[in-house]
């Protein structure tokens, strides 16, 4: 294994349902507190799985959204065994299968960007592992782009405010035609839009 792939220490495949679409519930940023309205606003949007991009801040806080749906984390950079979250990896490779065919690849994973480009060790590892999406957080600015053919997910941050940042939580929707995403605002309950 080279030095660009040694940090994905998990991996699994998800199933596209019988209906032919996937929805992923994205969250990031809890920091122990996410928003009041962020598990409630996920249910509301049914979502299949829930991804969590990591600085959860407290285990304990991921249990309203793990009501929601299954869920699948990362850790962040504020991550610590005593938060609840030791042994959880740093990055995850999901594969996204219907028909027995892989039909995405994504790579769900803290600190990926800087803006809204690809961090280079980010950029070779999406490459050399298959990744069409890098789900991220950390800098708790909602994003979508696509940087060197990859596309690039940020849910923003569903915890404390920040600046003047919003709350919000993210939508990724997988069909037959396409990929789609979506950002809401917590507490608008709207969606969110630049």
């Amino acid at each position: 294994m080279t030095a660009a792939t040694s940090t994905v220490t998990a991996s699994q495949d998800i199933a596209v349902p019988a209906s032919g679409r996937l929805r992923l519930g994205v969250i990031s940023d809890t920091h122990g507190h996410p928003h009041p309205e962020a598990a409630q606003l996920l249910a509301r949007e049914a979502p299949d799985l829930v991804l969590h991009a990591g600085d959860i801040g407290d285990g304990a806080c991921l249990d309203a959204f793990a009501a929601v749906a299954p869920l699948i984390v990362v850790r962040g950079n504020i991550d610590e065994p005593d938060d609840g979250v030791d042994g959880w990896p740093e990055r995850r490779l999901l594969r996204v299968t219907s028909g027995g065919h892989t039909a995405l690849v994504i790579l769900l994973t803290h600190i990926a960007v800087y803006g809204s480009r690809l961090r280079a060790e980010i950029q070779r590892d999406a490459r050399h592992l298959g990744a069409d999406l890098v789900v991220c957080g950390h800098s708790h600015v909602p994003l979508v782009a696509s940087d060197h053919g990859v596309a690039v997910f940020n849910p923003g941050s569903c915890g404390p405010k920040r600046f003047s940042l919003p709350i919000t939580v993210g939508l990724v929707d997988i069909a037959p035609d396409g990929v789609s995403f979506r950002h809401l605002d917590c507490v608008t309950g709207e969606r969110w839009r630049p």
